[in-house]
């Protein structure tokens, strides 16, 4: 299938799609592609060819959405980091007590450490495919963002013992991820997830702390 073209039958009962729609089933497919092949083989591991031909495009029309296969990457990170943090947001809301939401959260993205997904993709290749500033501004938008709110959170709760939050949330940010590594590496999983938790339970409150009047 070309860049633009569209494999199926348009029929009277088939609307034809717009030149937008058409665009960005072509950029999602050399996306989607990429994901599955990366999770599985790394990026070194892959070809531009091999996801060329599991997208159904041409090389043409790869190198018109991604300049180069780092492009694509950084397209296929970003994916996984949106996934990945709903995924954390659903676990986190099954409880309304701040504490409790980051607790959840934090443990919903260290189990996810052990899938092929987490592990290849933003773990292992992130960080030798993708510049620092590139992660920087990933990780704003997703993770970093998320454990900052959810700080925020408890501190306006009265639970926080440690802060102040901005550099906190740097700190408990860089922590997760090293933890989540050693999960990809091959650590006990159960060992790192308690160790985490521990930490939470030095930095956070179970209840409010009593003003003073």
């Amino acid at each position: 299938m070309s860049e633009g073209s569209d494999t199926v039958k348009v029929t009277s009962a088939t609307p034809r799609r717009t030149q937008s729609e058409r665009r960005a089933a072509t950029r999602g497919a050399l996306v989607a592609a990429a994901r599955a092949r990366f999770a599985e083989s790394g990026f070194a591991g892959v070809s531009r060819e091999e996801i060329v031909e599991d997208a159904g495009v041409t090389r043409g029309a790869m190198y018109h959405y991604f300049a180069s296969k780092e492009a694509l990457f950084e397209a296929v990170y970003e994916a996984v980091e949106s996934d990945l943090c709903e995924a954390v947001t659903v676990a986190a809301m099954t409880t309304a007590d701040p504490v409790d939401q980051l607790r959840l959260g934090s443990v919903a993205f260290l189990r996810s450490a052990g899938t092929d997904e987490v592990r290849r993709i933003v773990l292992l290749d992130a960080p030798s495919v993708l510049n620092a500033e590139v992660r920087r501004e990933i990780a704003e938008r997703y993770g970093l963002g998320l454990i900052r709110e959810a700080l925020r959170e408890i501190d306006v709760a009265g639970r926080l013992i440690v802060g102040p939050v901005e550099p906190l949330a740097l700190i408990m940010m860089s922590a997760m991820h090293d933890a989540a590594t050693q999960i990809a590496d091959g650590a006990d999983e159960a060992t790192l997830v308690a160790l985490f938790e521990g930490l939470l339970d030095r930095i956070t409150r179970r209840t409010a702390q009593r003003r003073a009047t």
